[in-house]
């Protein structure tokens, strides 16, 4: 179903001036609703976001009123080299820790142009494939329409990938620093208004423990990630009644491909008619780190236990 959706990009040779953005109505119930924002910094480059011993991400802080979160050093978004890093609170707060941290990573490319024009830089959010639809909007209205009021390019990368468990998609937004961050603003707003967004602020946000030992490319060649400790995957078998393996699947594979990116662990269900010993239970098996099969464990037993409440009532 992949159309053109992922190729929407502005033309900025038309060098518009651009006015400045509608005021923000106080009254807006999401201006104030924590939200958050997750995006892509190069492995080299969170050095100069973390400061020494933390001082710079500590000042960003301070004077942005919200939180900023960084994936280890060696958990990189699959297929790339990037670390995450997630900056949550209210928009307003999200917008200032973002420019301080976007104008941070300007500063120390020490771009100089002769012309003096406002050097264009890329940025790549993190968003899940279920929240894209939002802001691709009916027929790209929505996107357009973000392209436009922020003139930054904005292009959402295809859906299909072979990473496993992996349900995000990168948005890319090209621009000057003020065209990027009108561009988030006008993104960030729209998702404040999908619940499934909202509520996957408090998950875990490194993809580590599922790629622990193998990651695959977006070309399926089998990629080795530098420094992840493999002996720290273990794995265990549950078993889960097969007439509730459809509720830990969910519609189209989205809730166990959920469970697995948040838990960061690998998940694999048994084939129709194959049980746990002496039992019509289905087998499930949980591989990773202890804290993320312990995690993904907890929440298949979570989906169940709410089945037979409802069942209950």
């Amino acid at each position: 179903m992949e159309s053109t959706e992922s190729s929407y990009v502005s033309s900025p040779e038309a060098a518009r001036k651009r006015s400045p953005p509608p005021p923000k109505s106080p009254t807006s119930e999401n201006a104030e609703k924590p939200t958050y924002v997750r995006f892509l910094v190069s492995n080299a480059a969170a050095g100069s976001v973390i400061g020494k011993g933390g001082s710079t991400i500590t000042e960003f802080q301070s004077k942005s009123g919200a939180r900023i979160q960084l994936s280890r050093s060696h958990e990189f978004f699959p297929g790339t080299s990037d670390r995450i890093i997630m900056v949550s609170g209210a928009i307003d707060d999200i917008l200032k820790a973002v420019e301080l941290i976007l104008a941070k990573l300007l500063d120390e490319l020490n771009i100089k142009d002769n012309d003096d024009a406002e050097p264009r830089t890329k940025v790549r959010l993190i968003v899940s494939n279920s929240s894209c639809g939002s802001i691709i909007g009916k027929g790209g209205a929505t996107i357009k329409s973000f392209i436009e009021g922020s003139q930054a390019g904005i292009k959402i990368s295809p859906q299909d990938n072979n990473f496993y468990g992996l349900n995000d998609r990168l948005v890319t937004v090209t621009g000057t620093l003020d065209e990027q961050l009108q561009a988030i603003d006008l993104i960030l707003s729209k998702l404040c208004e999908d619940s499934h967004y909202s509520q996957a602020m408090h998950a875990p946000f490194s993809y580590a423990a599922t790629y622990n030992s193998m990651s695959y490319a977006p070309n399926g060649a089998g990629v080795k990630f530098p420094n992840h400790k493999e002996d720290h995957s273990n794995s265990i078998t549950i078993g889960v009644s097969d007439e509730h393996i459809g509720l830990v699947l969910g519609r189209g594979g989205r809730n166990i491909m959920e469970i697995s990116q948040v838990s960061g662990a690998r998940i694999k269900i048994s084939d129709r008619g194959d049980f746990m010993s002496g039992t019509t239970d289905r087998k499930v098996t949980i591989t990773g780190s202890q804290r993320a099969i312990h995690q993904a464990e907890s929440m298949i037993l979570q989906k169940v236990a709410n089945a037979s409440e409802r069942v209950m009532d």
